[in-house]
């Protein structure tokens, strides 16, 4: 039987491993290196912390959850659900807690995979799936005298609730999706909140709404229903994607919903015409939000857009020579989404280093497979993100086809490796399709420091579905 390594325990990962047990692999060992489940949503634990995508969407479609308590539900409720998870498929007895994977290589003489962990002891295994996500470590901004600041720091991701702001002068870094949510639960509460902008986010409304009891004696008696408001969601994401890759048209509906979202909340035309992107739409990821743009018209809410020149004991000088004094800093800057598997080190066949395969950016065959890495698959990988839909969905589309690919070495008895020719191939689809669409034409988090896209898929969910439908052993080569 083959032996079979996990490594995290967010969706990815339990995706993965629901799907292998599913297809009878039972001798799984799953690595996390925190002492409970839940990946971003155990880490995020920042005021307002939600899913961006309807809840009947973001979760398992095999795992539907009457219960959950609004539309747009928020961290507690969301870790409760993957607890569940954990617990009804048995996920538990297999997850090594505590146990962060430091390292991982290949033995070509065995046909394994050593992974060394914190916990100290290694673990040989055949198959090794890395499921750490885009979004898992937090990214800091490279500004002169950050460690400087004499005050209570720290990032959203990594939220310090022992500070309390109260009364509080508190200057927020960053403008993305954790921004919009934390920023309307601390703005009554603090003195005066200074918000640093350096790119502004489009925003249309957020439409949610609590589900009664009768939404959840109807979602549990008539499961049709939910099954319609996900397929709902659905339909509306894959407009919103055929609207940013093929169609200016619909970008301009798009656009015009936002414009008219922005015009009614905010009536102060300065402040609007300061908040309004420079961009073209769907560039960043649109972010959905009905309490942000009211909270910034508030008198204790000053909008800085003049760019940090560095940060003193005191608080913030921005590059005008003004010092905005500050009593507590907080940063929501998002994370390394385009720093793969980093910090781990994976090495493979003749000892390649991955970090080094991928100087110019990451990149796999449908986001999960490396040349030259036998064994090895990626949940959530290069450019599986996506820029409107659900990620639960393109991450069951993965560990199906992971599936699959281990169902096949399984039954050859050797490891099994992405064909060199059929990478570069697929690669060289991806990155023309995104070289001149919509993403490349501003600077965010799907681009790393070349320029290059290593985060985005540039087509649509139903794309990527029909293309991991069926694992074909002829795009590997056997080891």
């Amino acid at each position: 039987m083959t032996r079979i390594g996990i490594i995290g325990t967010g969706f990815g990962g339990f995706a993965a491993a629901i799907e292998l047990k599913r297809a009878g692999h039972h001798d799984l060992v799953i690595f996390e290196k925190a002492n409970e489940v839940g990946g971003v949503w155990r880490e995020n634990t920042y005021p307002g912390a939600a899913c961006d995508v309807p809840s009947p969407f973001y979760s398992f479609s095999y795992e539907p959850n009457p219960h959950w308590p609004r539309r747009y539900s928020q961290q507690p409720a969301i870790l409760d659900y993957m607890r569940g998870v954990a617990d009804k498929y048995d996920l538990r007895r297999h997850i090594r807690f505590n146990t962060e994977v430091t390292s991982a290589e290949y033995d070509e003489q065995t046909k394994q995979w050593t992974v060394h962990t914190s916990a100290g002891e290694p673990v040989e295994l055949e198959v090794l799936i890395s499921a750490v996500g885009q979004l898992s470590r937090p990214s800091w901004p490279n500004i002169a005298g950050r460690e400087t600041f004499a005050g209570p720091s720290f990032h959203s991701a990594l939220w310090n609730h022992d500070v309390d702001l109260t009364g509080k002068r508190v200057a927020v870094i960053g403008t993305g999706a954790s921004a919009i949510q934390f920023v309307p639960e601390i703005q009554p509460q603090v003195a005066q909140l200074m918000l640093f902008q350096r790119t502004a986010p489009y925003l249309v409304p957020r439409l949610d709404t609590e589900f009664s009891a009768f939404h959840h004696k109807m979602f549990t008696r008539v499961p049709a229903t939910q099954l319609a408001e996900r397929g709902g969601w659905y339909g509306v994401t894959e407009t919103m994607a055929v609207a940013f890759l093929y169609s200016k048209q619909l970008s301009k509906v798009v656009e015009g919903i936002s414009r008219m979202h922005f015009k009614r909340q905010v009536k102060d035309e300065v402040l609007r015409a300061k908040l309004w992107p420079d961009y073209p739409v769907g560039c960043k990821r649109i972010l959905f939000s009905s309490n942000y743009l009211p909270a910034l018209e508030q008198p204790n809410v000053d909008i800085i857009t003049g760019g940090i020149d560095a940060i003193t004991e005191t608080g913030l000088r921005t590059k005008d020579g003004v010092v905005h004094e500050a009593d507590v800093i907080i940063y929501g800057t998002g994370f390394t989404a385009t720093d793969f598997l980093a910090p781990m080190k994976i090495r493979g066949v003749g000892g390649r280093d991955l970090r080094e395969e991928w100087t110019e950016g990451a990149r796999a065959y449908l986001g999960v497979s490396v040349p030259n890495f036998p064994n090895l698959f990626l949940m959530y990988g290069p450019n599986t993100n996506t820029g409107s839909g659900s990620i639960i969905f393109f991450l069951e589309c993965q560990a199906r086809y992971i599936s699959q690919a281990v169902d096949h070495t399984d039954r050859l008895g050797k490891p099994i490796a992405v064909r060199q020719s059929v990478e570069d191939e697929f690669d060289k689809e991806v990155q023309g399709r995104l070289v001149n669409g919509v993403w490349s034409q501003c600077t965010s988090w799907y681009r790393n420091a070349n320029g290059r896209i290593t985060t985005n898929w540039p087509g649509t969910q139903r794309e990527y579905r029909r293309r991991t439908a069926q694992f074909n052993p002829a795009d590997y080569d056997t080891v």
